[in-house]
């Protein structure tokens, strides 16, 4: 990777981001464990890359932060997104959901003499990842693990890392 680094976002940014989007309190702490993909029901995982698509990131939510957060911002009823967390499987409607926020999270990693980042793929829970992205969700490279409590929905993990 060559030029300046994609920054690192603060718990701070993370947060004020999702209380933007999802238009409700949003509690983040940090140090929470990370969001590992082949753990439990997986994890929703978006890809970030630069103009020559080199990798320059990764979010993942794990099933209870995309299906809370999913159902925050289409204003779907707390107990669909509860029962789609407790049970490990995402619901379609709230992936799709999802997948948003990850989209929107990219202004997160842009800024003013930056290399312009975008989402360039997202893995379904229990999605095989290739190879190449596979190495980073465990390495020790600039990452922030939260725990994400969003108001009237719940908890989930989420794991943000610039390699």
């Amino acid at each position: 990777m060559t030029g300046p680094e994609t920054p690192l976002p603060s718990a701070k940014d993370v947060r004020e981001l999702l209380e933007g989007l999802l238009g409700r309190d949003v509690d983040v702490l940090t140090g929470a464990p990370m969001v590992d993909p082949a753990a439990g029901g997986g994890a929703l995982v978006g890809v970030y890359v630069d103009r020559l698509l080199g990798l320059r990131a990764l979010c993942l939510f794990d099933v209870p932060l995309a299906a809370h957060a999913g159902a925050a911002i289409g204003l779907v009823p707390a107990p669909v997104a509860r029962e789609s967390a407790e049970s490990e499987v995402l619901d379609p409607v709230l992936e799709e959901n999802a997948r948003e926020l990850l989209n929107v999270a990219a202004s997160l990693l842009n800024g003013e003499d930056l290399p312009h980042v975008r989402l360039d793929a997202v893995y379904a829970p229990r999605e095989p990842l290739p190879a190449d992205v596979a190495q980073w969700v465990k390495a020790y490279v600039r990452r922030t693990d939260l725990e994400v409590t969003v108001a009237g929905y719940g908890t989930g993990g989420l794991s943000l890392l610039v390699p």
